[in-house]
């Protein structure tokens, strides 16, 4: 009787503990600061600490003074600024093109410039050297042709070089946000636009131009950013006298051992892509907030 008074008992239920959503955070948070955060902490640290020995601000004092970091900063800014804005330009038009102009291969096209991401920036800058360098295809055709001895194309190893290598390369990074832009565009418009007589230039700046400027600067912004860290390019280009930021601390830290003022430099240019980084999420954000309207409506 007691064993079956017993088993008509209510049971109480177990407790489970549940984490708090917090708690899960914590390990990302922990491998991003040994990854990222760590390193990072370290390079600053650096850039304070003289080779004999201390803290102090000299090695900063000592970079910004110098005519070659000024020389690499306007090289950085120029080049990455000129490279944004033929990104922009021949981006939006082949965006343009590939959206709204109806060819075969359009499709074909879309999807190569999504594996066109995954290509390193050194194959673009190698792939120009072949056709335009010293004993390139073109410059050997050239003087096949005229019998000169000399090099009839030398602008590679010239800034221009490297401006012609990153717009090649970056360009894609500016088509991608653009293109899925184009997709959200109602065709409706543009054929009520045209119906009403309006050129085709007049319907891309009234029509579509708006629907996708939040895109074309966000795409802009990224490539902004990615052309002020390009290395690879300047190195394989091999473009004399150009020097920029992060050729500036390979030489001071691999060639010249300064690893203080390498630091402080690479802090610099760590501060100029964190703010570039904001722009582009602002614009990103604007981007989310646009389409969002107009989900709404």
């Amino acid at each position: 009787m007691a064993s079956a008074a017993l088993g008509a008992m209510p049971t109480r239920p177990r407790r489970t503990r549940v984490l708090r959503p917090g708690v899960w955070i914590l390990p990302p948070l922990a491998a991003l600061g040994f990854a990222f955060l760590y390193p990072l902490a370290l390079v600053a640290l650096q850039s304070f600490s003289p080779d004999d020995g201390g803290h102090s601000v000299e090695p900063w004092r000592e970079v910004l003074a110098s005519a070659a970091f000024r020389n690499a900063l306007w090289n950085t800014v120029w080049i990455a600024s000129g490279a944004t804005a033929g990104c922009v330009v021949l981006g939006f038009f082949l965006a343009l093109v590939i959206a709204f102009v109806p060819f075969p291969g359009a499709r074909a096209l879309g999807r190569f410039i999504d594996t066109f991401l995954a290509f390193p920036s050194f194959l673009i800058a190698l792939a120009l050297v072949f056709i335009y360098g010293s004993t390139g295809m073109a410059n050997s055709l050239l003087t096949g042709l005229t019998g000169s001895h000399g090099t009839p194309i030398a602008f590679l190893a010239t800034p221009w070089g490297v401006l012609l290598a990153e717009v090649t390369y970056f360009t894609p990074f500016v088509m991608r946000p653009l293109l899925a832009a184009f997709s959200q565009v109602e065709t409706a418009q543009i054929e009520t636009a045209s119906s009403l007589g309006a050129r085709p230039w007049r319907i891309v700046h009234q029509v579509i131009l708006p629907e996708a400027l939040p895109s074309l600067a966000a795409g802009g912004s990224l490539a902004l950013v990615m052309c002020l860290n390009e290395f690879g390019i300047v190195l394989f280009t091999g473009a004399k006298g150009v020097t920029t930021l992060p050729t500036l601390v390979y030489s001071r830290a691999i060639l010249q051992s300064d690893y203080p003022a390498a630091c402080a430099i690479a802090m610099v240019n760590v501060l100029l892509s964190v703010a570039l980084y904001g722009v582009y999420r602002l614009c990103l954000r604007g981007r989310h907030r646009r389409g969002g309207s107009r989900a709404g409506a």
